[in-house]
């Protein structure tokens, strides 16, 4: 699951840095059929743009945001090249827009003195909820063509990216938490949702989220959260093959956006929206 760049920015790493093992507490969240509900967010007005999230010990309202253009045009460029160099047979590096830098906080777990992580995901756009099963379906259907056509496929999605592409969001994945393990970032996440993702690269962006966690065997999902899930298995299993189960979701839902750059007065951590 190393292969980094593969990024298409789409294609889904897991984190590198989170170690397997995890307290008592990593059970209890698991319910009897196998699945999890996370229980810090609330996230019925999703919709409206506004989700409900319990920070720091206290619940919260917060508005959700769009990527501004800079980082929009930043991401889809840098995709849209590695995407290019791969069909050409170049490794794609670790900088850029796939690999986040993610940061999290919230609970202790009992091989560590520390509540702060921080891990490498994957991370990607997900479609606009009216495009979402019309982008399943596409990769559904294509799934079988030759690896080079899928690369153009998907170079055209990042070329459609304004109209395709939901904008307050970024999607990975949690392949390695089960009941009876747990990684640091995903019981940070699970006890309180604030996650802040840096992109290694000049322009630096920082991101700061609140991530949604969402478990494919949980009956209670909406229709959009199953659509959600599926596609973000998808398009990891896409470029990488096919998987046995479906992972985790894990939905960055963007709340502000700094400009991190050195150098420049619009960067050294300079926040950009709202």
């Amino acid at each position: 699951m190393k292969f980094w760049g593969l990024i298409l920015g789409f294609a889904l790493l897991a984190g590198c840095t989170d170690a397997p093992k995890d307290g008592g507490f990593g059970s209890q969240l698991w319910e009897e059929g196998g699945y999890f509900v996370q229980k810090s967010i609330i996230a019925d007005r999703m919709a409206e743009g506004i989700i409900q999230a319990r920070v720091d010990g206290k619940w919260q309202e917060f508005t959700l945001t769009e990527l501004p253009e800079p980082f929009i045009n930043w991401s889809i460029k840098r995709r849209i090249d590695s995407l290019a160099g791969i069909a050409r047979g170049e490794m794609p590096g670790l900088d850029g827009p796939h690999n986040g830098i993610i940061a999290t906080h919230g609970y202790r777990r009992e091989d560590s003195m520390f509540q702060t992580n921080n891990a490498i995901k994957g991370c990607g756009f997900l479609p606009k909820k009216e495009k979402l099963k019309e982008i399943i379906q596409l990769l559904k259907e294509t799934n079988a063509e030759n690896f080079r056509q899928k690369l153009e496929i998907l170079t055209g999605l990042y070329e459609g990216a304004d109209s395709i592409f939901d904008m307050t969001k970024q999607i990975s994945l949690e392949l390695y938490s089960v009941p009876e393990r747990g990684t640091q970032t995903f019981l940070n996440q699970i006890t309180d949702p604030t996650s802040v993702i840096v992109f290694m690269d000049i322009p630096t962006f920082k991101l700061k989220t609140l991530a949604y966690l969402l478990h494919p065997e949980n009956p209670a999902l909406t229709d959009y959260e199953k659509d959600v899930i599926e596609y973000t298995n998808l398009i990891h299993s896409y470029f990488h093959g096919d998987f046995s189960k479906e992972f985790i979701t894990v939905v960055y839902n963007i709340v502000e956006v700094y400009n991190s750059s050195p150098g420049t007065e619009q960067g050294k951590g300079t926040r950009m929206v709202p």
